[in-house]
């Protein structure tokens, strides 16, 4: 409990000095700029900072952007939740020059790194378990999220939802404790500031309920847009293979698209806050070819590009070697489309005029639901960012719509789609979770005794006499598994003096039913013990021998893991 208020009190520090180092950048480089002229500057920005962050990131810091969150997750799953110590400040810095010169991501997943790799060092520092280690990453994340929103409970709900997947009564101790030293880090810092400039001036209606019903469905929908072109840009800038020309060309695209589209520049939280503060036509103020124009209809159309943009410009940022996340995309791209939903609607003149602010920010909800599939975490979130309590029944309502439209096409969130687009896969139930803790190393028994395919019966004969198993691996000079031998295969003859003599071992020997490598996994050794229907099974590498893998020795292994976790 302490280390998680000393978690939360370093992630909430991290985070304000994040905030602070992007909002004095952006500051710097847009304040004092004429607006016809600023905008030319967007185009040669992003390349500057996305090229800063590699060369940093690269040279000096040896850990370059990418991905956030799913690292995390991936980390936890199969590296015994370690961290690498210089993610504990890597990202604030490539961060900060990433969305400070106008890269189109959010500072939420490197927070999330940041505060979840100090909560992994504490652990290890402290010499604790990778359960409890687990725990503190969990801290770290909640404490990090707390303190860039200032929403304590939908932080912790995030790092349960998100981080953690399960987590016990007692677990959830800590978790409160760092998000609220988080929080209170991150007061005591920079004030009681909210990202988004909001009260409730109208309460939910009742009749408003099938236009959510409606929003939720559009909020799915454009979450599996949102994955898809997330996933597919990111793919085209893999193609790329030198990594300088990905960087140039990166850059270079974000620029143009910023200059088209001066909305998307950065998270774009204060886009946001315009449309919720009902003042539509600024945000046509900085674009070239819009800004003396106030037609509603270019203003909708306006607002459906950028939707259709901003995943793009995001993977174009993090794939060209920028560092960022996109949580606060999909936050943007939810509260565009709350927008468009409800304005188009009034605009059209419907029977039920539509509060805008209201949808607005309930699409927020909708879309983080559908795009990273924690509907728990987007409700909680937005609700206390906003101080919107009394929208907690369109919050849940288009939340749960949203995320069922969106798992009914795409069961995985966005994390774990890109790990899986890396070749990662994480364990999808507590079963194989459980299993992929144990190496098939590990589990190897190395006491058949092998016997050359050359050799006779009677040489078989005399190792029977000192063996405690009825199986023998068949194995040349070389080491190379050639088949195996049981005692039924012999069992007829093996008291005949004359084949004893006669009978060679390749005569005996036959095909295990399957053969486990040294580098399956032991889900994928389960798999193959059930469809063989055998109870030991060979394991080689590079074709040489190892031993035997039996199924009760996995069974015992797997029943202490599972007692050394309730314990935990």
């Amino acid at each position: 409990m302490i280390l998680s208020g000393l978690i939360g009190i370093f992630s909430g520090l991290a985070a304000v000095i994040l905030k602070s180092l992007v909002h004095a950048i952006q500051s710097f480089l847009t304040d004092g700029f004429y607006k016809e002229y600023a905008n030319f500057m967007y185009i040669i920005y992003p390349l500057i900072g996305i090229s800063a962050a590699y060369l940093i990131g690269r040279y000096v810091l040896k850990d370059v952007g990418g991905h956030g969150i799913p690292d995390v997750l991936f980390n936890i799953s199969k590296k015994s939740s370690l961290i690498p110590r210089v993610k504990t400040f890597s990202r604030v810095i490539t961060s900060a020059f990433t969305v400070g010169f106008g890269g189109s991501v959010g500072l939420e997943a490197p927070m999330v790194v940041t505060g979840s790799a100090i909560g992994s060092n504490v652990g290890v520092l402290m010499h604790l378990n990778p359960k409890k280690r687990t725990l503190l990453i969990g801290c770290g994340a909640a404490g990090a999220i707390s303190a860039i929103f200032g929403a304590p409970i939908g932080a912790v709900i995030f790092a349960i939802e998100v981080i953690l997947l399960e987590i016990s009564t007692a677990s959830f101790i800590p978790l409160l404790i760092a998000s609220v030293m988080g929080s209170v880090t991150s007061m005591v810092l920079i004030g009681e500031e909210s990202l988004f400039n909001f009260q409730l001036k109208e309460s939910f209606i009742a009749s408003h309920l099938p236009y959510y019903l409606l929003l939720g469905m559009v909020c799915g929908m454009v979450s599996l847009y949102f994955n898809k072109m997330v996933r597919g840009t990111e793919k085209i800038m893999d193609d790329i293979g030198d990594q300088w020309m990905r960087t140039m060309y990166g850059g270079a695209l974000i620029g143009v698209m910023v200059f088209f589209f001066p909305p998307i520049y950065g998270e774009g939280y204060s886009t946001l806050n315009i449309l919720i503060d009902g003042n539509y036509a600024e945000i046509l103020e900085n674009s070239v070819f819009f800004s003396t124009i106030e037609n509603p209809a270019i203003i909708i159309l306006f607002l459906i590009m950028i939707v259709l943009v901003k995943p793009i410009a995001s993977a174009v940022t993090i794939g060209s070697g920028g560092s960022g996340g996109i949580f606060a995309p999909s936050l943007f791209v939810g509260g565009i489309v709350g927008f468009i939903f409800a304005y188009s609607n009034n605009m059209l003149g419907a029977h039920i005029s539509l509060p805008v602010a209201h949808f607005t920010l309930v699409a927020m909800c909708g879309l983080m639901a559908g795009v990273q599939h924690s509907p728990l975490s987007a409700i909680f979130l937005i609700a206390e960012i906003t101080g919107g309590y009394e929208l907690f029944v369109p919050l849940m309502f288009v939340s749960a719509i949203a995320y069922t439209t969106s798992a009914h096409f795409e069961k995985d969130s966005i994390y774990k789609l890109q790990l899986k687009d890396q070749g990662k896969h994480l364990p999808e139930t507590k079963d194989q979770e459980l299993l992929d803790t144990i190496n098939i190393s590990h589990v190897i028994e190395r006491d058949l005794l092998p016997i050359h395919p050359n050799a006779q019966l009677r040489n078989l004969i005399d190792l029977v006499k000192i063996s405690k198993r009825n199986i023998f691996p068949v194995v040349d000079e070389n080491q190379i598994l050639r088949g195996i031998v049981t005692l039924d295969d012999f069992r007829g003859i093996m008291f005949d003096p004359e084949k004893q003599e006669k009978v060679l071992i390749g005569q005996l020997m036959h095909s295990p039913p399957e053969i486990l490598l040294a580098t399956d996994n032991m889900q994928s050794a389960m798999e193959k013990f059930e469809k063989s229907g055998a109870w030991n099974l060979p394991v080689v590498e590079s074709g040489r021998y190892q031993g035997f893998v039996s199924k009760s020795r996995i069974f015992n292994t797997y029943r202490k893991r599972l007692i050394s976790l309730k314990q935990d």
